[in-house]
């Protein structure tokens, strides 16, 4: 029997929002084969988004996988967020540090900044941003969430971005559309596996409350679930999708994310290095063991 501190908290809070879930198992020096994160990860299902696993490292302060009760993920800005803020808040010796780096299986090495004792938030850099092709039409989109196609907004192009995750970035023609589209599950993934997409990114600049810069909804059906409440990667490609069409000028902002059916969540941005951050707090919820 084998027994690992298990966390479950909420990414991206604010005020009364719920945040996105991450369950989080700090594994420390043991490791846990492919076959036993994606069952625990399976276990969990409707529970969380995905579960992420802590263990040490030799090449950086800690090492994070990401698993999701589909596959392995890349890169979970949301599960980075919710398991290096609860490490940090409650490790004296890394309290004070002000940048951390964590090895990923799939991206690498990548750098968190620690803001907890100034804004009580940590930031991430995501992966270099990849630039693609976009391999689908306004019509092929449209068809995918089950709307007319006056919903996708033409005054801003659509992309394909991969910070973390590839990204299809989609602009709507308005706030109260953004956020009353609730697509059909199977069919989204049908058309996130077919074009080669990880997630979906809808948007509108206009905002419900007007100190935030945009309004993003993601959706990930490829990963077990329809919608993501909370995203980093995607919005830090948002992030990168605004500054190159001079939406933002990288100064400090914040997106709030969500449809009509929950309180919108906030994803904090900014630039440094010529790089977008994303940063956020988490809430802890469940604190215990998990038995193997």
């Amino acid at each position: 029997m084998k027994k690992y501190l298990y966390k479950k908290t909420d990414a991206f809070t604010t005020g009364l929002s719920l945040g996105n879930p991450a369950a989080c198992i700090y594994t420390g020096e043991e490791s846990l084969s492919d076959e036993e994160m994606l069952n625990i990860a399976k276990q969990h299902k409707g529970f969380v988004s995905e579960v992420v696993y802590c263990a040490s490292s030799d090449k950086s302060d800690i090492k994070l996988t990401y698993y999701s009760s589909e596959c392995e993920v890349d890169f979970c800005g949301h599960g980075t967020i919710a398991a290096m803020y609860e490490l940090l808040k409650n490790n004296e010796a890394l309290l004070h540090k002000k940048q951390i780096t964590f090895e990923t299986n799939k991206k690498g090495p990548l750098l968190l900044y620690n803001e907890i004792e100034k804004e009580d938030a940590v930031y991430i850099a995501a992966p270099e941003p990849m630039h693609y092709n976009v391999p689908v039409t306004t019509t092929e989109i449209s068809d995918a969430f089950g709307v007319e196609e006056n919903v996708i907004a033409n005054n801003y192009p659509l992309a394909l971005i991969d910070a973390g995750l590839r990204t299809l970035i989609v602009p709507i023609a308005s706030f109260q559309n953004e956020i009353d589209v609730f697509p059909c599950e199977e069919r989204l993934k049908a058309f996130c596996q077919d074009n080669g997409v990880d997630i979906i990114l809808i948007f509108s600049m206009d905002t419900r409350n007007k100190e935030y810069i945009a309004h993003t909804r993601v959706f990930a059906p490829k990963f077990g679930y329809l919608e993501d409440p909370a995203t980093g990667s995607g919005n830090s490609a948002f992030g990168y999708y605004m500054y190159e069409y001079k939406l933002w000028d990288g100064t400090p902002a914040a997106i709030e994310q969500g449809g009509s059916d929950r309180i919108f969540n906030t994803i904090k941005l900014k630039m440094k290095d010529n790089k977008v951050l994303f940063g956020g707090r988490s809430t802890l919820r469940i604190e215990g063991y998990y038995i193997i």
